[in-house]
């Protein structure tokens, strides 16, 4: 498949996500075009990169003075900590409003750079080349930066757009399996929430998508942005319909917060278990059938991924995670609010479905035994 191209724009903004293998040569192209008085680039560059790509990066943008900085990306370095140490070298190396800083690495590394961009002189250019498969299909597009506070997740941020994305799959060549799984786990939502059609294409086609192969690589991808873009142009500040976004992770962040963002679970596998969770809570709510839950467990079985929410069909397991739900963004008072299912490709609408703690309580051990 061919390099594509998403234009993503409303009212305030616009920029390009281009998507395809060996595509890095057209990045010096893109930068004049785009910021044509830059002077000075900042490469953020996750310290899991492969080497080639820092040599290709800083060959093809010689022209300008470039400072790099290894970043070593982690729940627990996506941090006030870590975004002083970058605005306190950006402001030794002088860099101005017209320079640019430039994320390569996953979505923690894209959220800390954009946020440093979006504050530093109130915006400095920035530009994103996800390096993650999760990244590609989902952090990297809508504008959202951020970092952690030990009262949760991305709780410290802001909405700051980025000039242009730039997905290359020659990046996800090194990834290990579990790094597409955790890619994945956005790609089925994605489709769960919007688009059935895309669905059934998982249904057939998630075992090549996890084994790398290209077409099908691209293909997940630029449906997945669409789908993305789809929300964020219709609710950049996330105050409704983007919420719809959402879906399963009112669950997965609780279970990412309750295991102090250990490495043995991965955002997308806390994304896969919150998917089943909503959906068990969504058919107990009756807002969906019980086929449409059959439908998701069936695409988890066929692809080997039941393991990531099997410690969560127990009663006990669901309630430890009860504690931690109340600091979720999406909530506005004391409930709890959840984006639920109401057919493949249909969510409920935002803010429709609060719970009392109290009554979740009740929901855990019918949920363990769905």
């Amino acid at each position: 498949m061919k390099k594509q191209e998403i234009k993503v724009k409303n009212s305030d903004f616009q920029y390009s996500i281009i998507i395809g293998e060996n595509i890095l040569d057209t990045l010096k192209k893109k930068i004049k075009l785009l910021c044509p008085e830059t002077k000075k680039i900042a490469l953020v560059i996750d310290h899991n990169v492969p080497n080639k790509f820092k040599t290709i990066l800083k060959k093809k943008l010689s022209a300008y003075d470039i400072t790099l900085f290894l970043f070593k990306a982690s729940e627990k370095t996506k941090s006030i900590k870590s975004v002083n140490f970058f605005l306190e070298r950006l402001f030794i190396k002088k860099f101005n409003r017209t320079d640019l800083i430039i994320s390569i690495g996953g979505g923690i590394t894209g959220d800390v750079t954009g946020f440093v961009a979006s504050i530093f002189k109130r915006g400095l250019n920035f530009i994103n080349l996800p390096t993650t498969l999760l990244a590609q299909v989902d952090s990297a597009i809508g504008g959202k930066t951020g970092i952690n506070s030990p009262y949760g997740k991305n709780l410290i941020g802001a909405f700051y757009q980025p000039k242009l994305v730039m997905s290359d799959t020659s990046f996800l060549k090194s990834l290990p399996y579990k790094e597409m799984v955790c890619g994945y786990a956005e790609i089925l939502k994605h489709a769960i929430i919007k688009d059935k059609k895309f669905f059934e294409w998982l249904k057939q086609n998630t075992k090549y998508l996890l084994l790398k192969k290209k077409s099908s690589l691209i293909y997940a991808i630029k449906k997945s942005c669409l789908i993305k873009t789809y929300f964020v142009s219709k609710d950049v500040n996330e105050n409704n319909l983007r919420m719809k976004l959402n879906f399963g992770h009112t669950f997965a962040h609780a279970i990412e917060v309750k295991n102090n963002y250990s490495k043995k679970i991965t955002h997308g596998e806390a994304v896969l278990s919150g998917i089943i969770l909503a959906s068990r809570l969504s058919l107990l709510r009756q807002v969906c059938k019980t086929n449409t839950l059959k439908e998701i467990q069936k695409i988890y079985l066929n692809n080997n991924l039941s393991y990531t929410y099997k410690k969560y069909s127990n009663p006990k397991t669901i309630e430890s995670l009860l504690p931690f739900l109340k600091n979720d963004k999406k909530n506005n008072d004391e409930n709890i609010n959840f984006i639920l299912l109401k057919k493949i490709g249909l969510t409920s609408i935002p803010n429709k479905n609060k719970i009392p703690i109290k009554k979740l309580k009740k929901y855990c051990k019918l949920i363990s035994q769905l």
